[in-house]
């Protein structure tokens, strides 16, 4: 009996090691349902999005600076070193009137050399480094963080955030990062617009900027360019998310589901995303552009969001709220694309070779 009783305990013991052992599996397979990828990678697909980019961005730049400069042509010319130069855009601008995005692009190559469309790509990576590497960082860490939805009859497994919490969460990333890059960018939008062609790269702008103007020039224009972070984050993060997701569900009108992983899927998505974002940023965009772009008087006056809105409105009526739209999803168009492309490879790589074999969900 003794035997007997041995055996079955061990039988008893090692069934219950078995019972024991398959809840394992699905306790696995909960923690690769979210998979949390590197803080930077945002801010990497960002930068490589921006070496091809950079040369619509300086057009949008100048296009959107352009009516400003063709009203104040003499507050323009002389600044730093390129009183030339601002000379010769604004002799040209009279011939030409208003230039489009093409007839830009060509007086620039034309007067100032083909090198003069990636004037300021040290300052535009460095933005993005500090921009897009913070509003995509904290985006997707909240994303995550936060618990999914309570299920409910017509979604009874939710694998993502709602949309109005996908929005919230966009946007405050957006204004985080949008501060962030504030320094970095008014070298980026001042090194574009042709009037400070003094700067030799990023951090030699920024030296120069804090040496002449105090270090409090630096977070010029946060307040319009906060803003425009967080809806240019809101309108193209969360955008991207609820297409894709729109997408890759069989929504009405996309013929069935597409491969969440499949470039064409983030072709589609990245597009309206880009369209959603450009028309809703847009007009802030032209008013943080014009703003980090002009200079304070000796006076310490001059300059301010609302007196540049202002004269802006004066000046140019309420066509200044689109000035810019066409170069700027021009430019705004293929950054997306190629952002989250580039993203989507990141985390492709990662899957790969760090996670070595891991399953990863979909």
């Amino acid at each position: 009996m003794a035997p007997n009783t041995r055996s079955s305990g061990t039988t008893t013991t090692s069934s219950q090691q078995q019972q024991q052992s398959t809840p394992s599996t699905p306790s696995t397979t909960k923690t690769t349902k979210t998979t949390k990828y590197p803080f930077w990678f945002g801010g990497s697909a960002s930068c490589l999005a921006a070496f091809f980019t950079h040369p619509l961005d300086l057009v949008k730049v100048r296009l959107q600076t352009g009516g400003a400069a063709l009203a104040s042509s003499s507050s323009t010319v002389g600044v730093g070193g390129d009183g030339a130069a601002a000379a010769i855009s604004s002799s040209s601008s009279k011939q030409l009137g208003k230039p489009g995005m093409v007839g830009t692009f060509v007086r620039i190559v034309r007067h100032e050399g083909f090198l003069t469309l990636y004037s300021g790509l040290s300052a535009s990576l460095l933005r993005q480094a500090t921009y897009s590497t913070t509003r995509f960082g904290v985006y997707e860490y909240l994303k995550t963080a936060l618990p999914l939805p309570t299920p409910t009859p017509h979604n009874p497994a939710p694998t993502t955030q709602s949309f109005t919490t996908l929005l919230l969460l966009a946007t405050v990333s957006g204004m985080l990062g949008g501060i962030a890059g504030n320094p970095a960018d008014i070298i980026n939008v001042r090194m574009q617009s042709g009037n400070h062609a003094h700067y030799k790269h990023a951090l030699h702008g920024l030296l120069t900027l804090v040496r002449t103007e105090g270090p409090a020039t630096l977070f010029r224009g946060v307040a319009p360019n906060t803003i425009r972070a967080g809806l240019m984050t809101a309108a193209q993060l969360a955008s991207y998310d609820v297409f894709k997701g729109w997408l890759v569900a069989g929504g009405p009108l996309v013929g069935g589901r597409w491969d969440p992983k499949g470039v064409d899927t983030h072709f589609v998505a990245s597009v309206a995303a880009g369209l959603v974002a450009t028309t809703v940023c847009s007009p802030v965009d032209v008013i943080k552009t014009r703003v980090m772009s002009s200079r304070r008087s000796a006076g310490g006056s001059g300059g301010g969001v609302l007196e540049v809105l202002r004269d802006t409105v004066r000046k140019e009526g309420v066509t200044w709220v689109f000035r810019g739209w066409i170069p700027s999803f021009a430019r705004l168009g293929p950054h997306t694309i190629l952002m989250f492309v580039f993203m989507e490879q990141h985390k492709k790589v990662w899957d790969l070779w760090v996670r070595k074999g891991e399953e990863v969900p979909t």
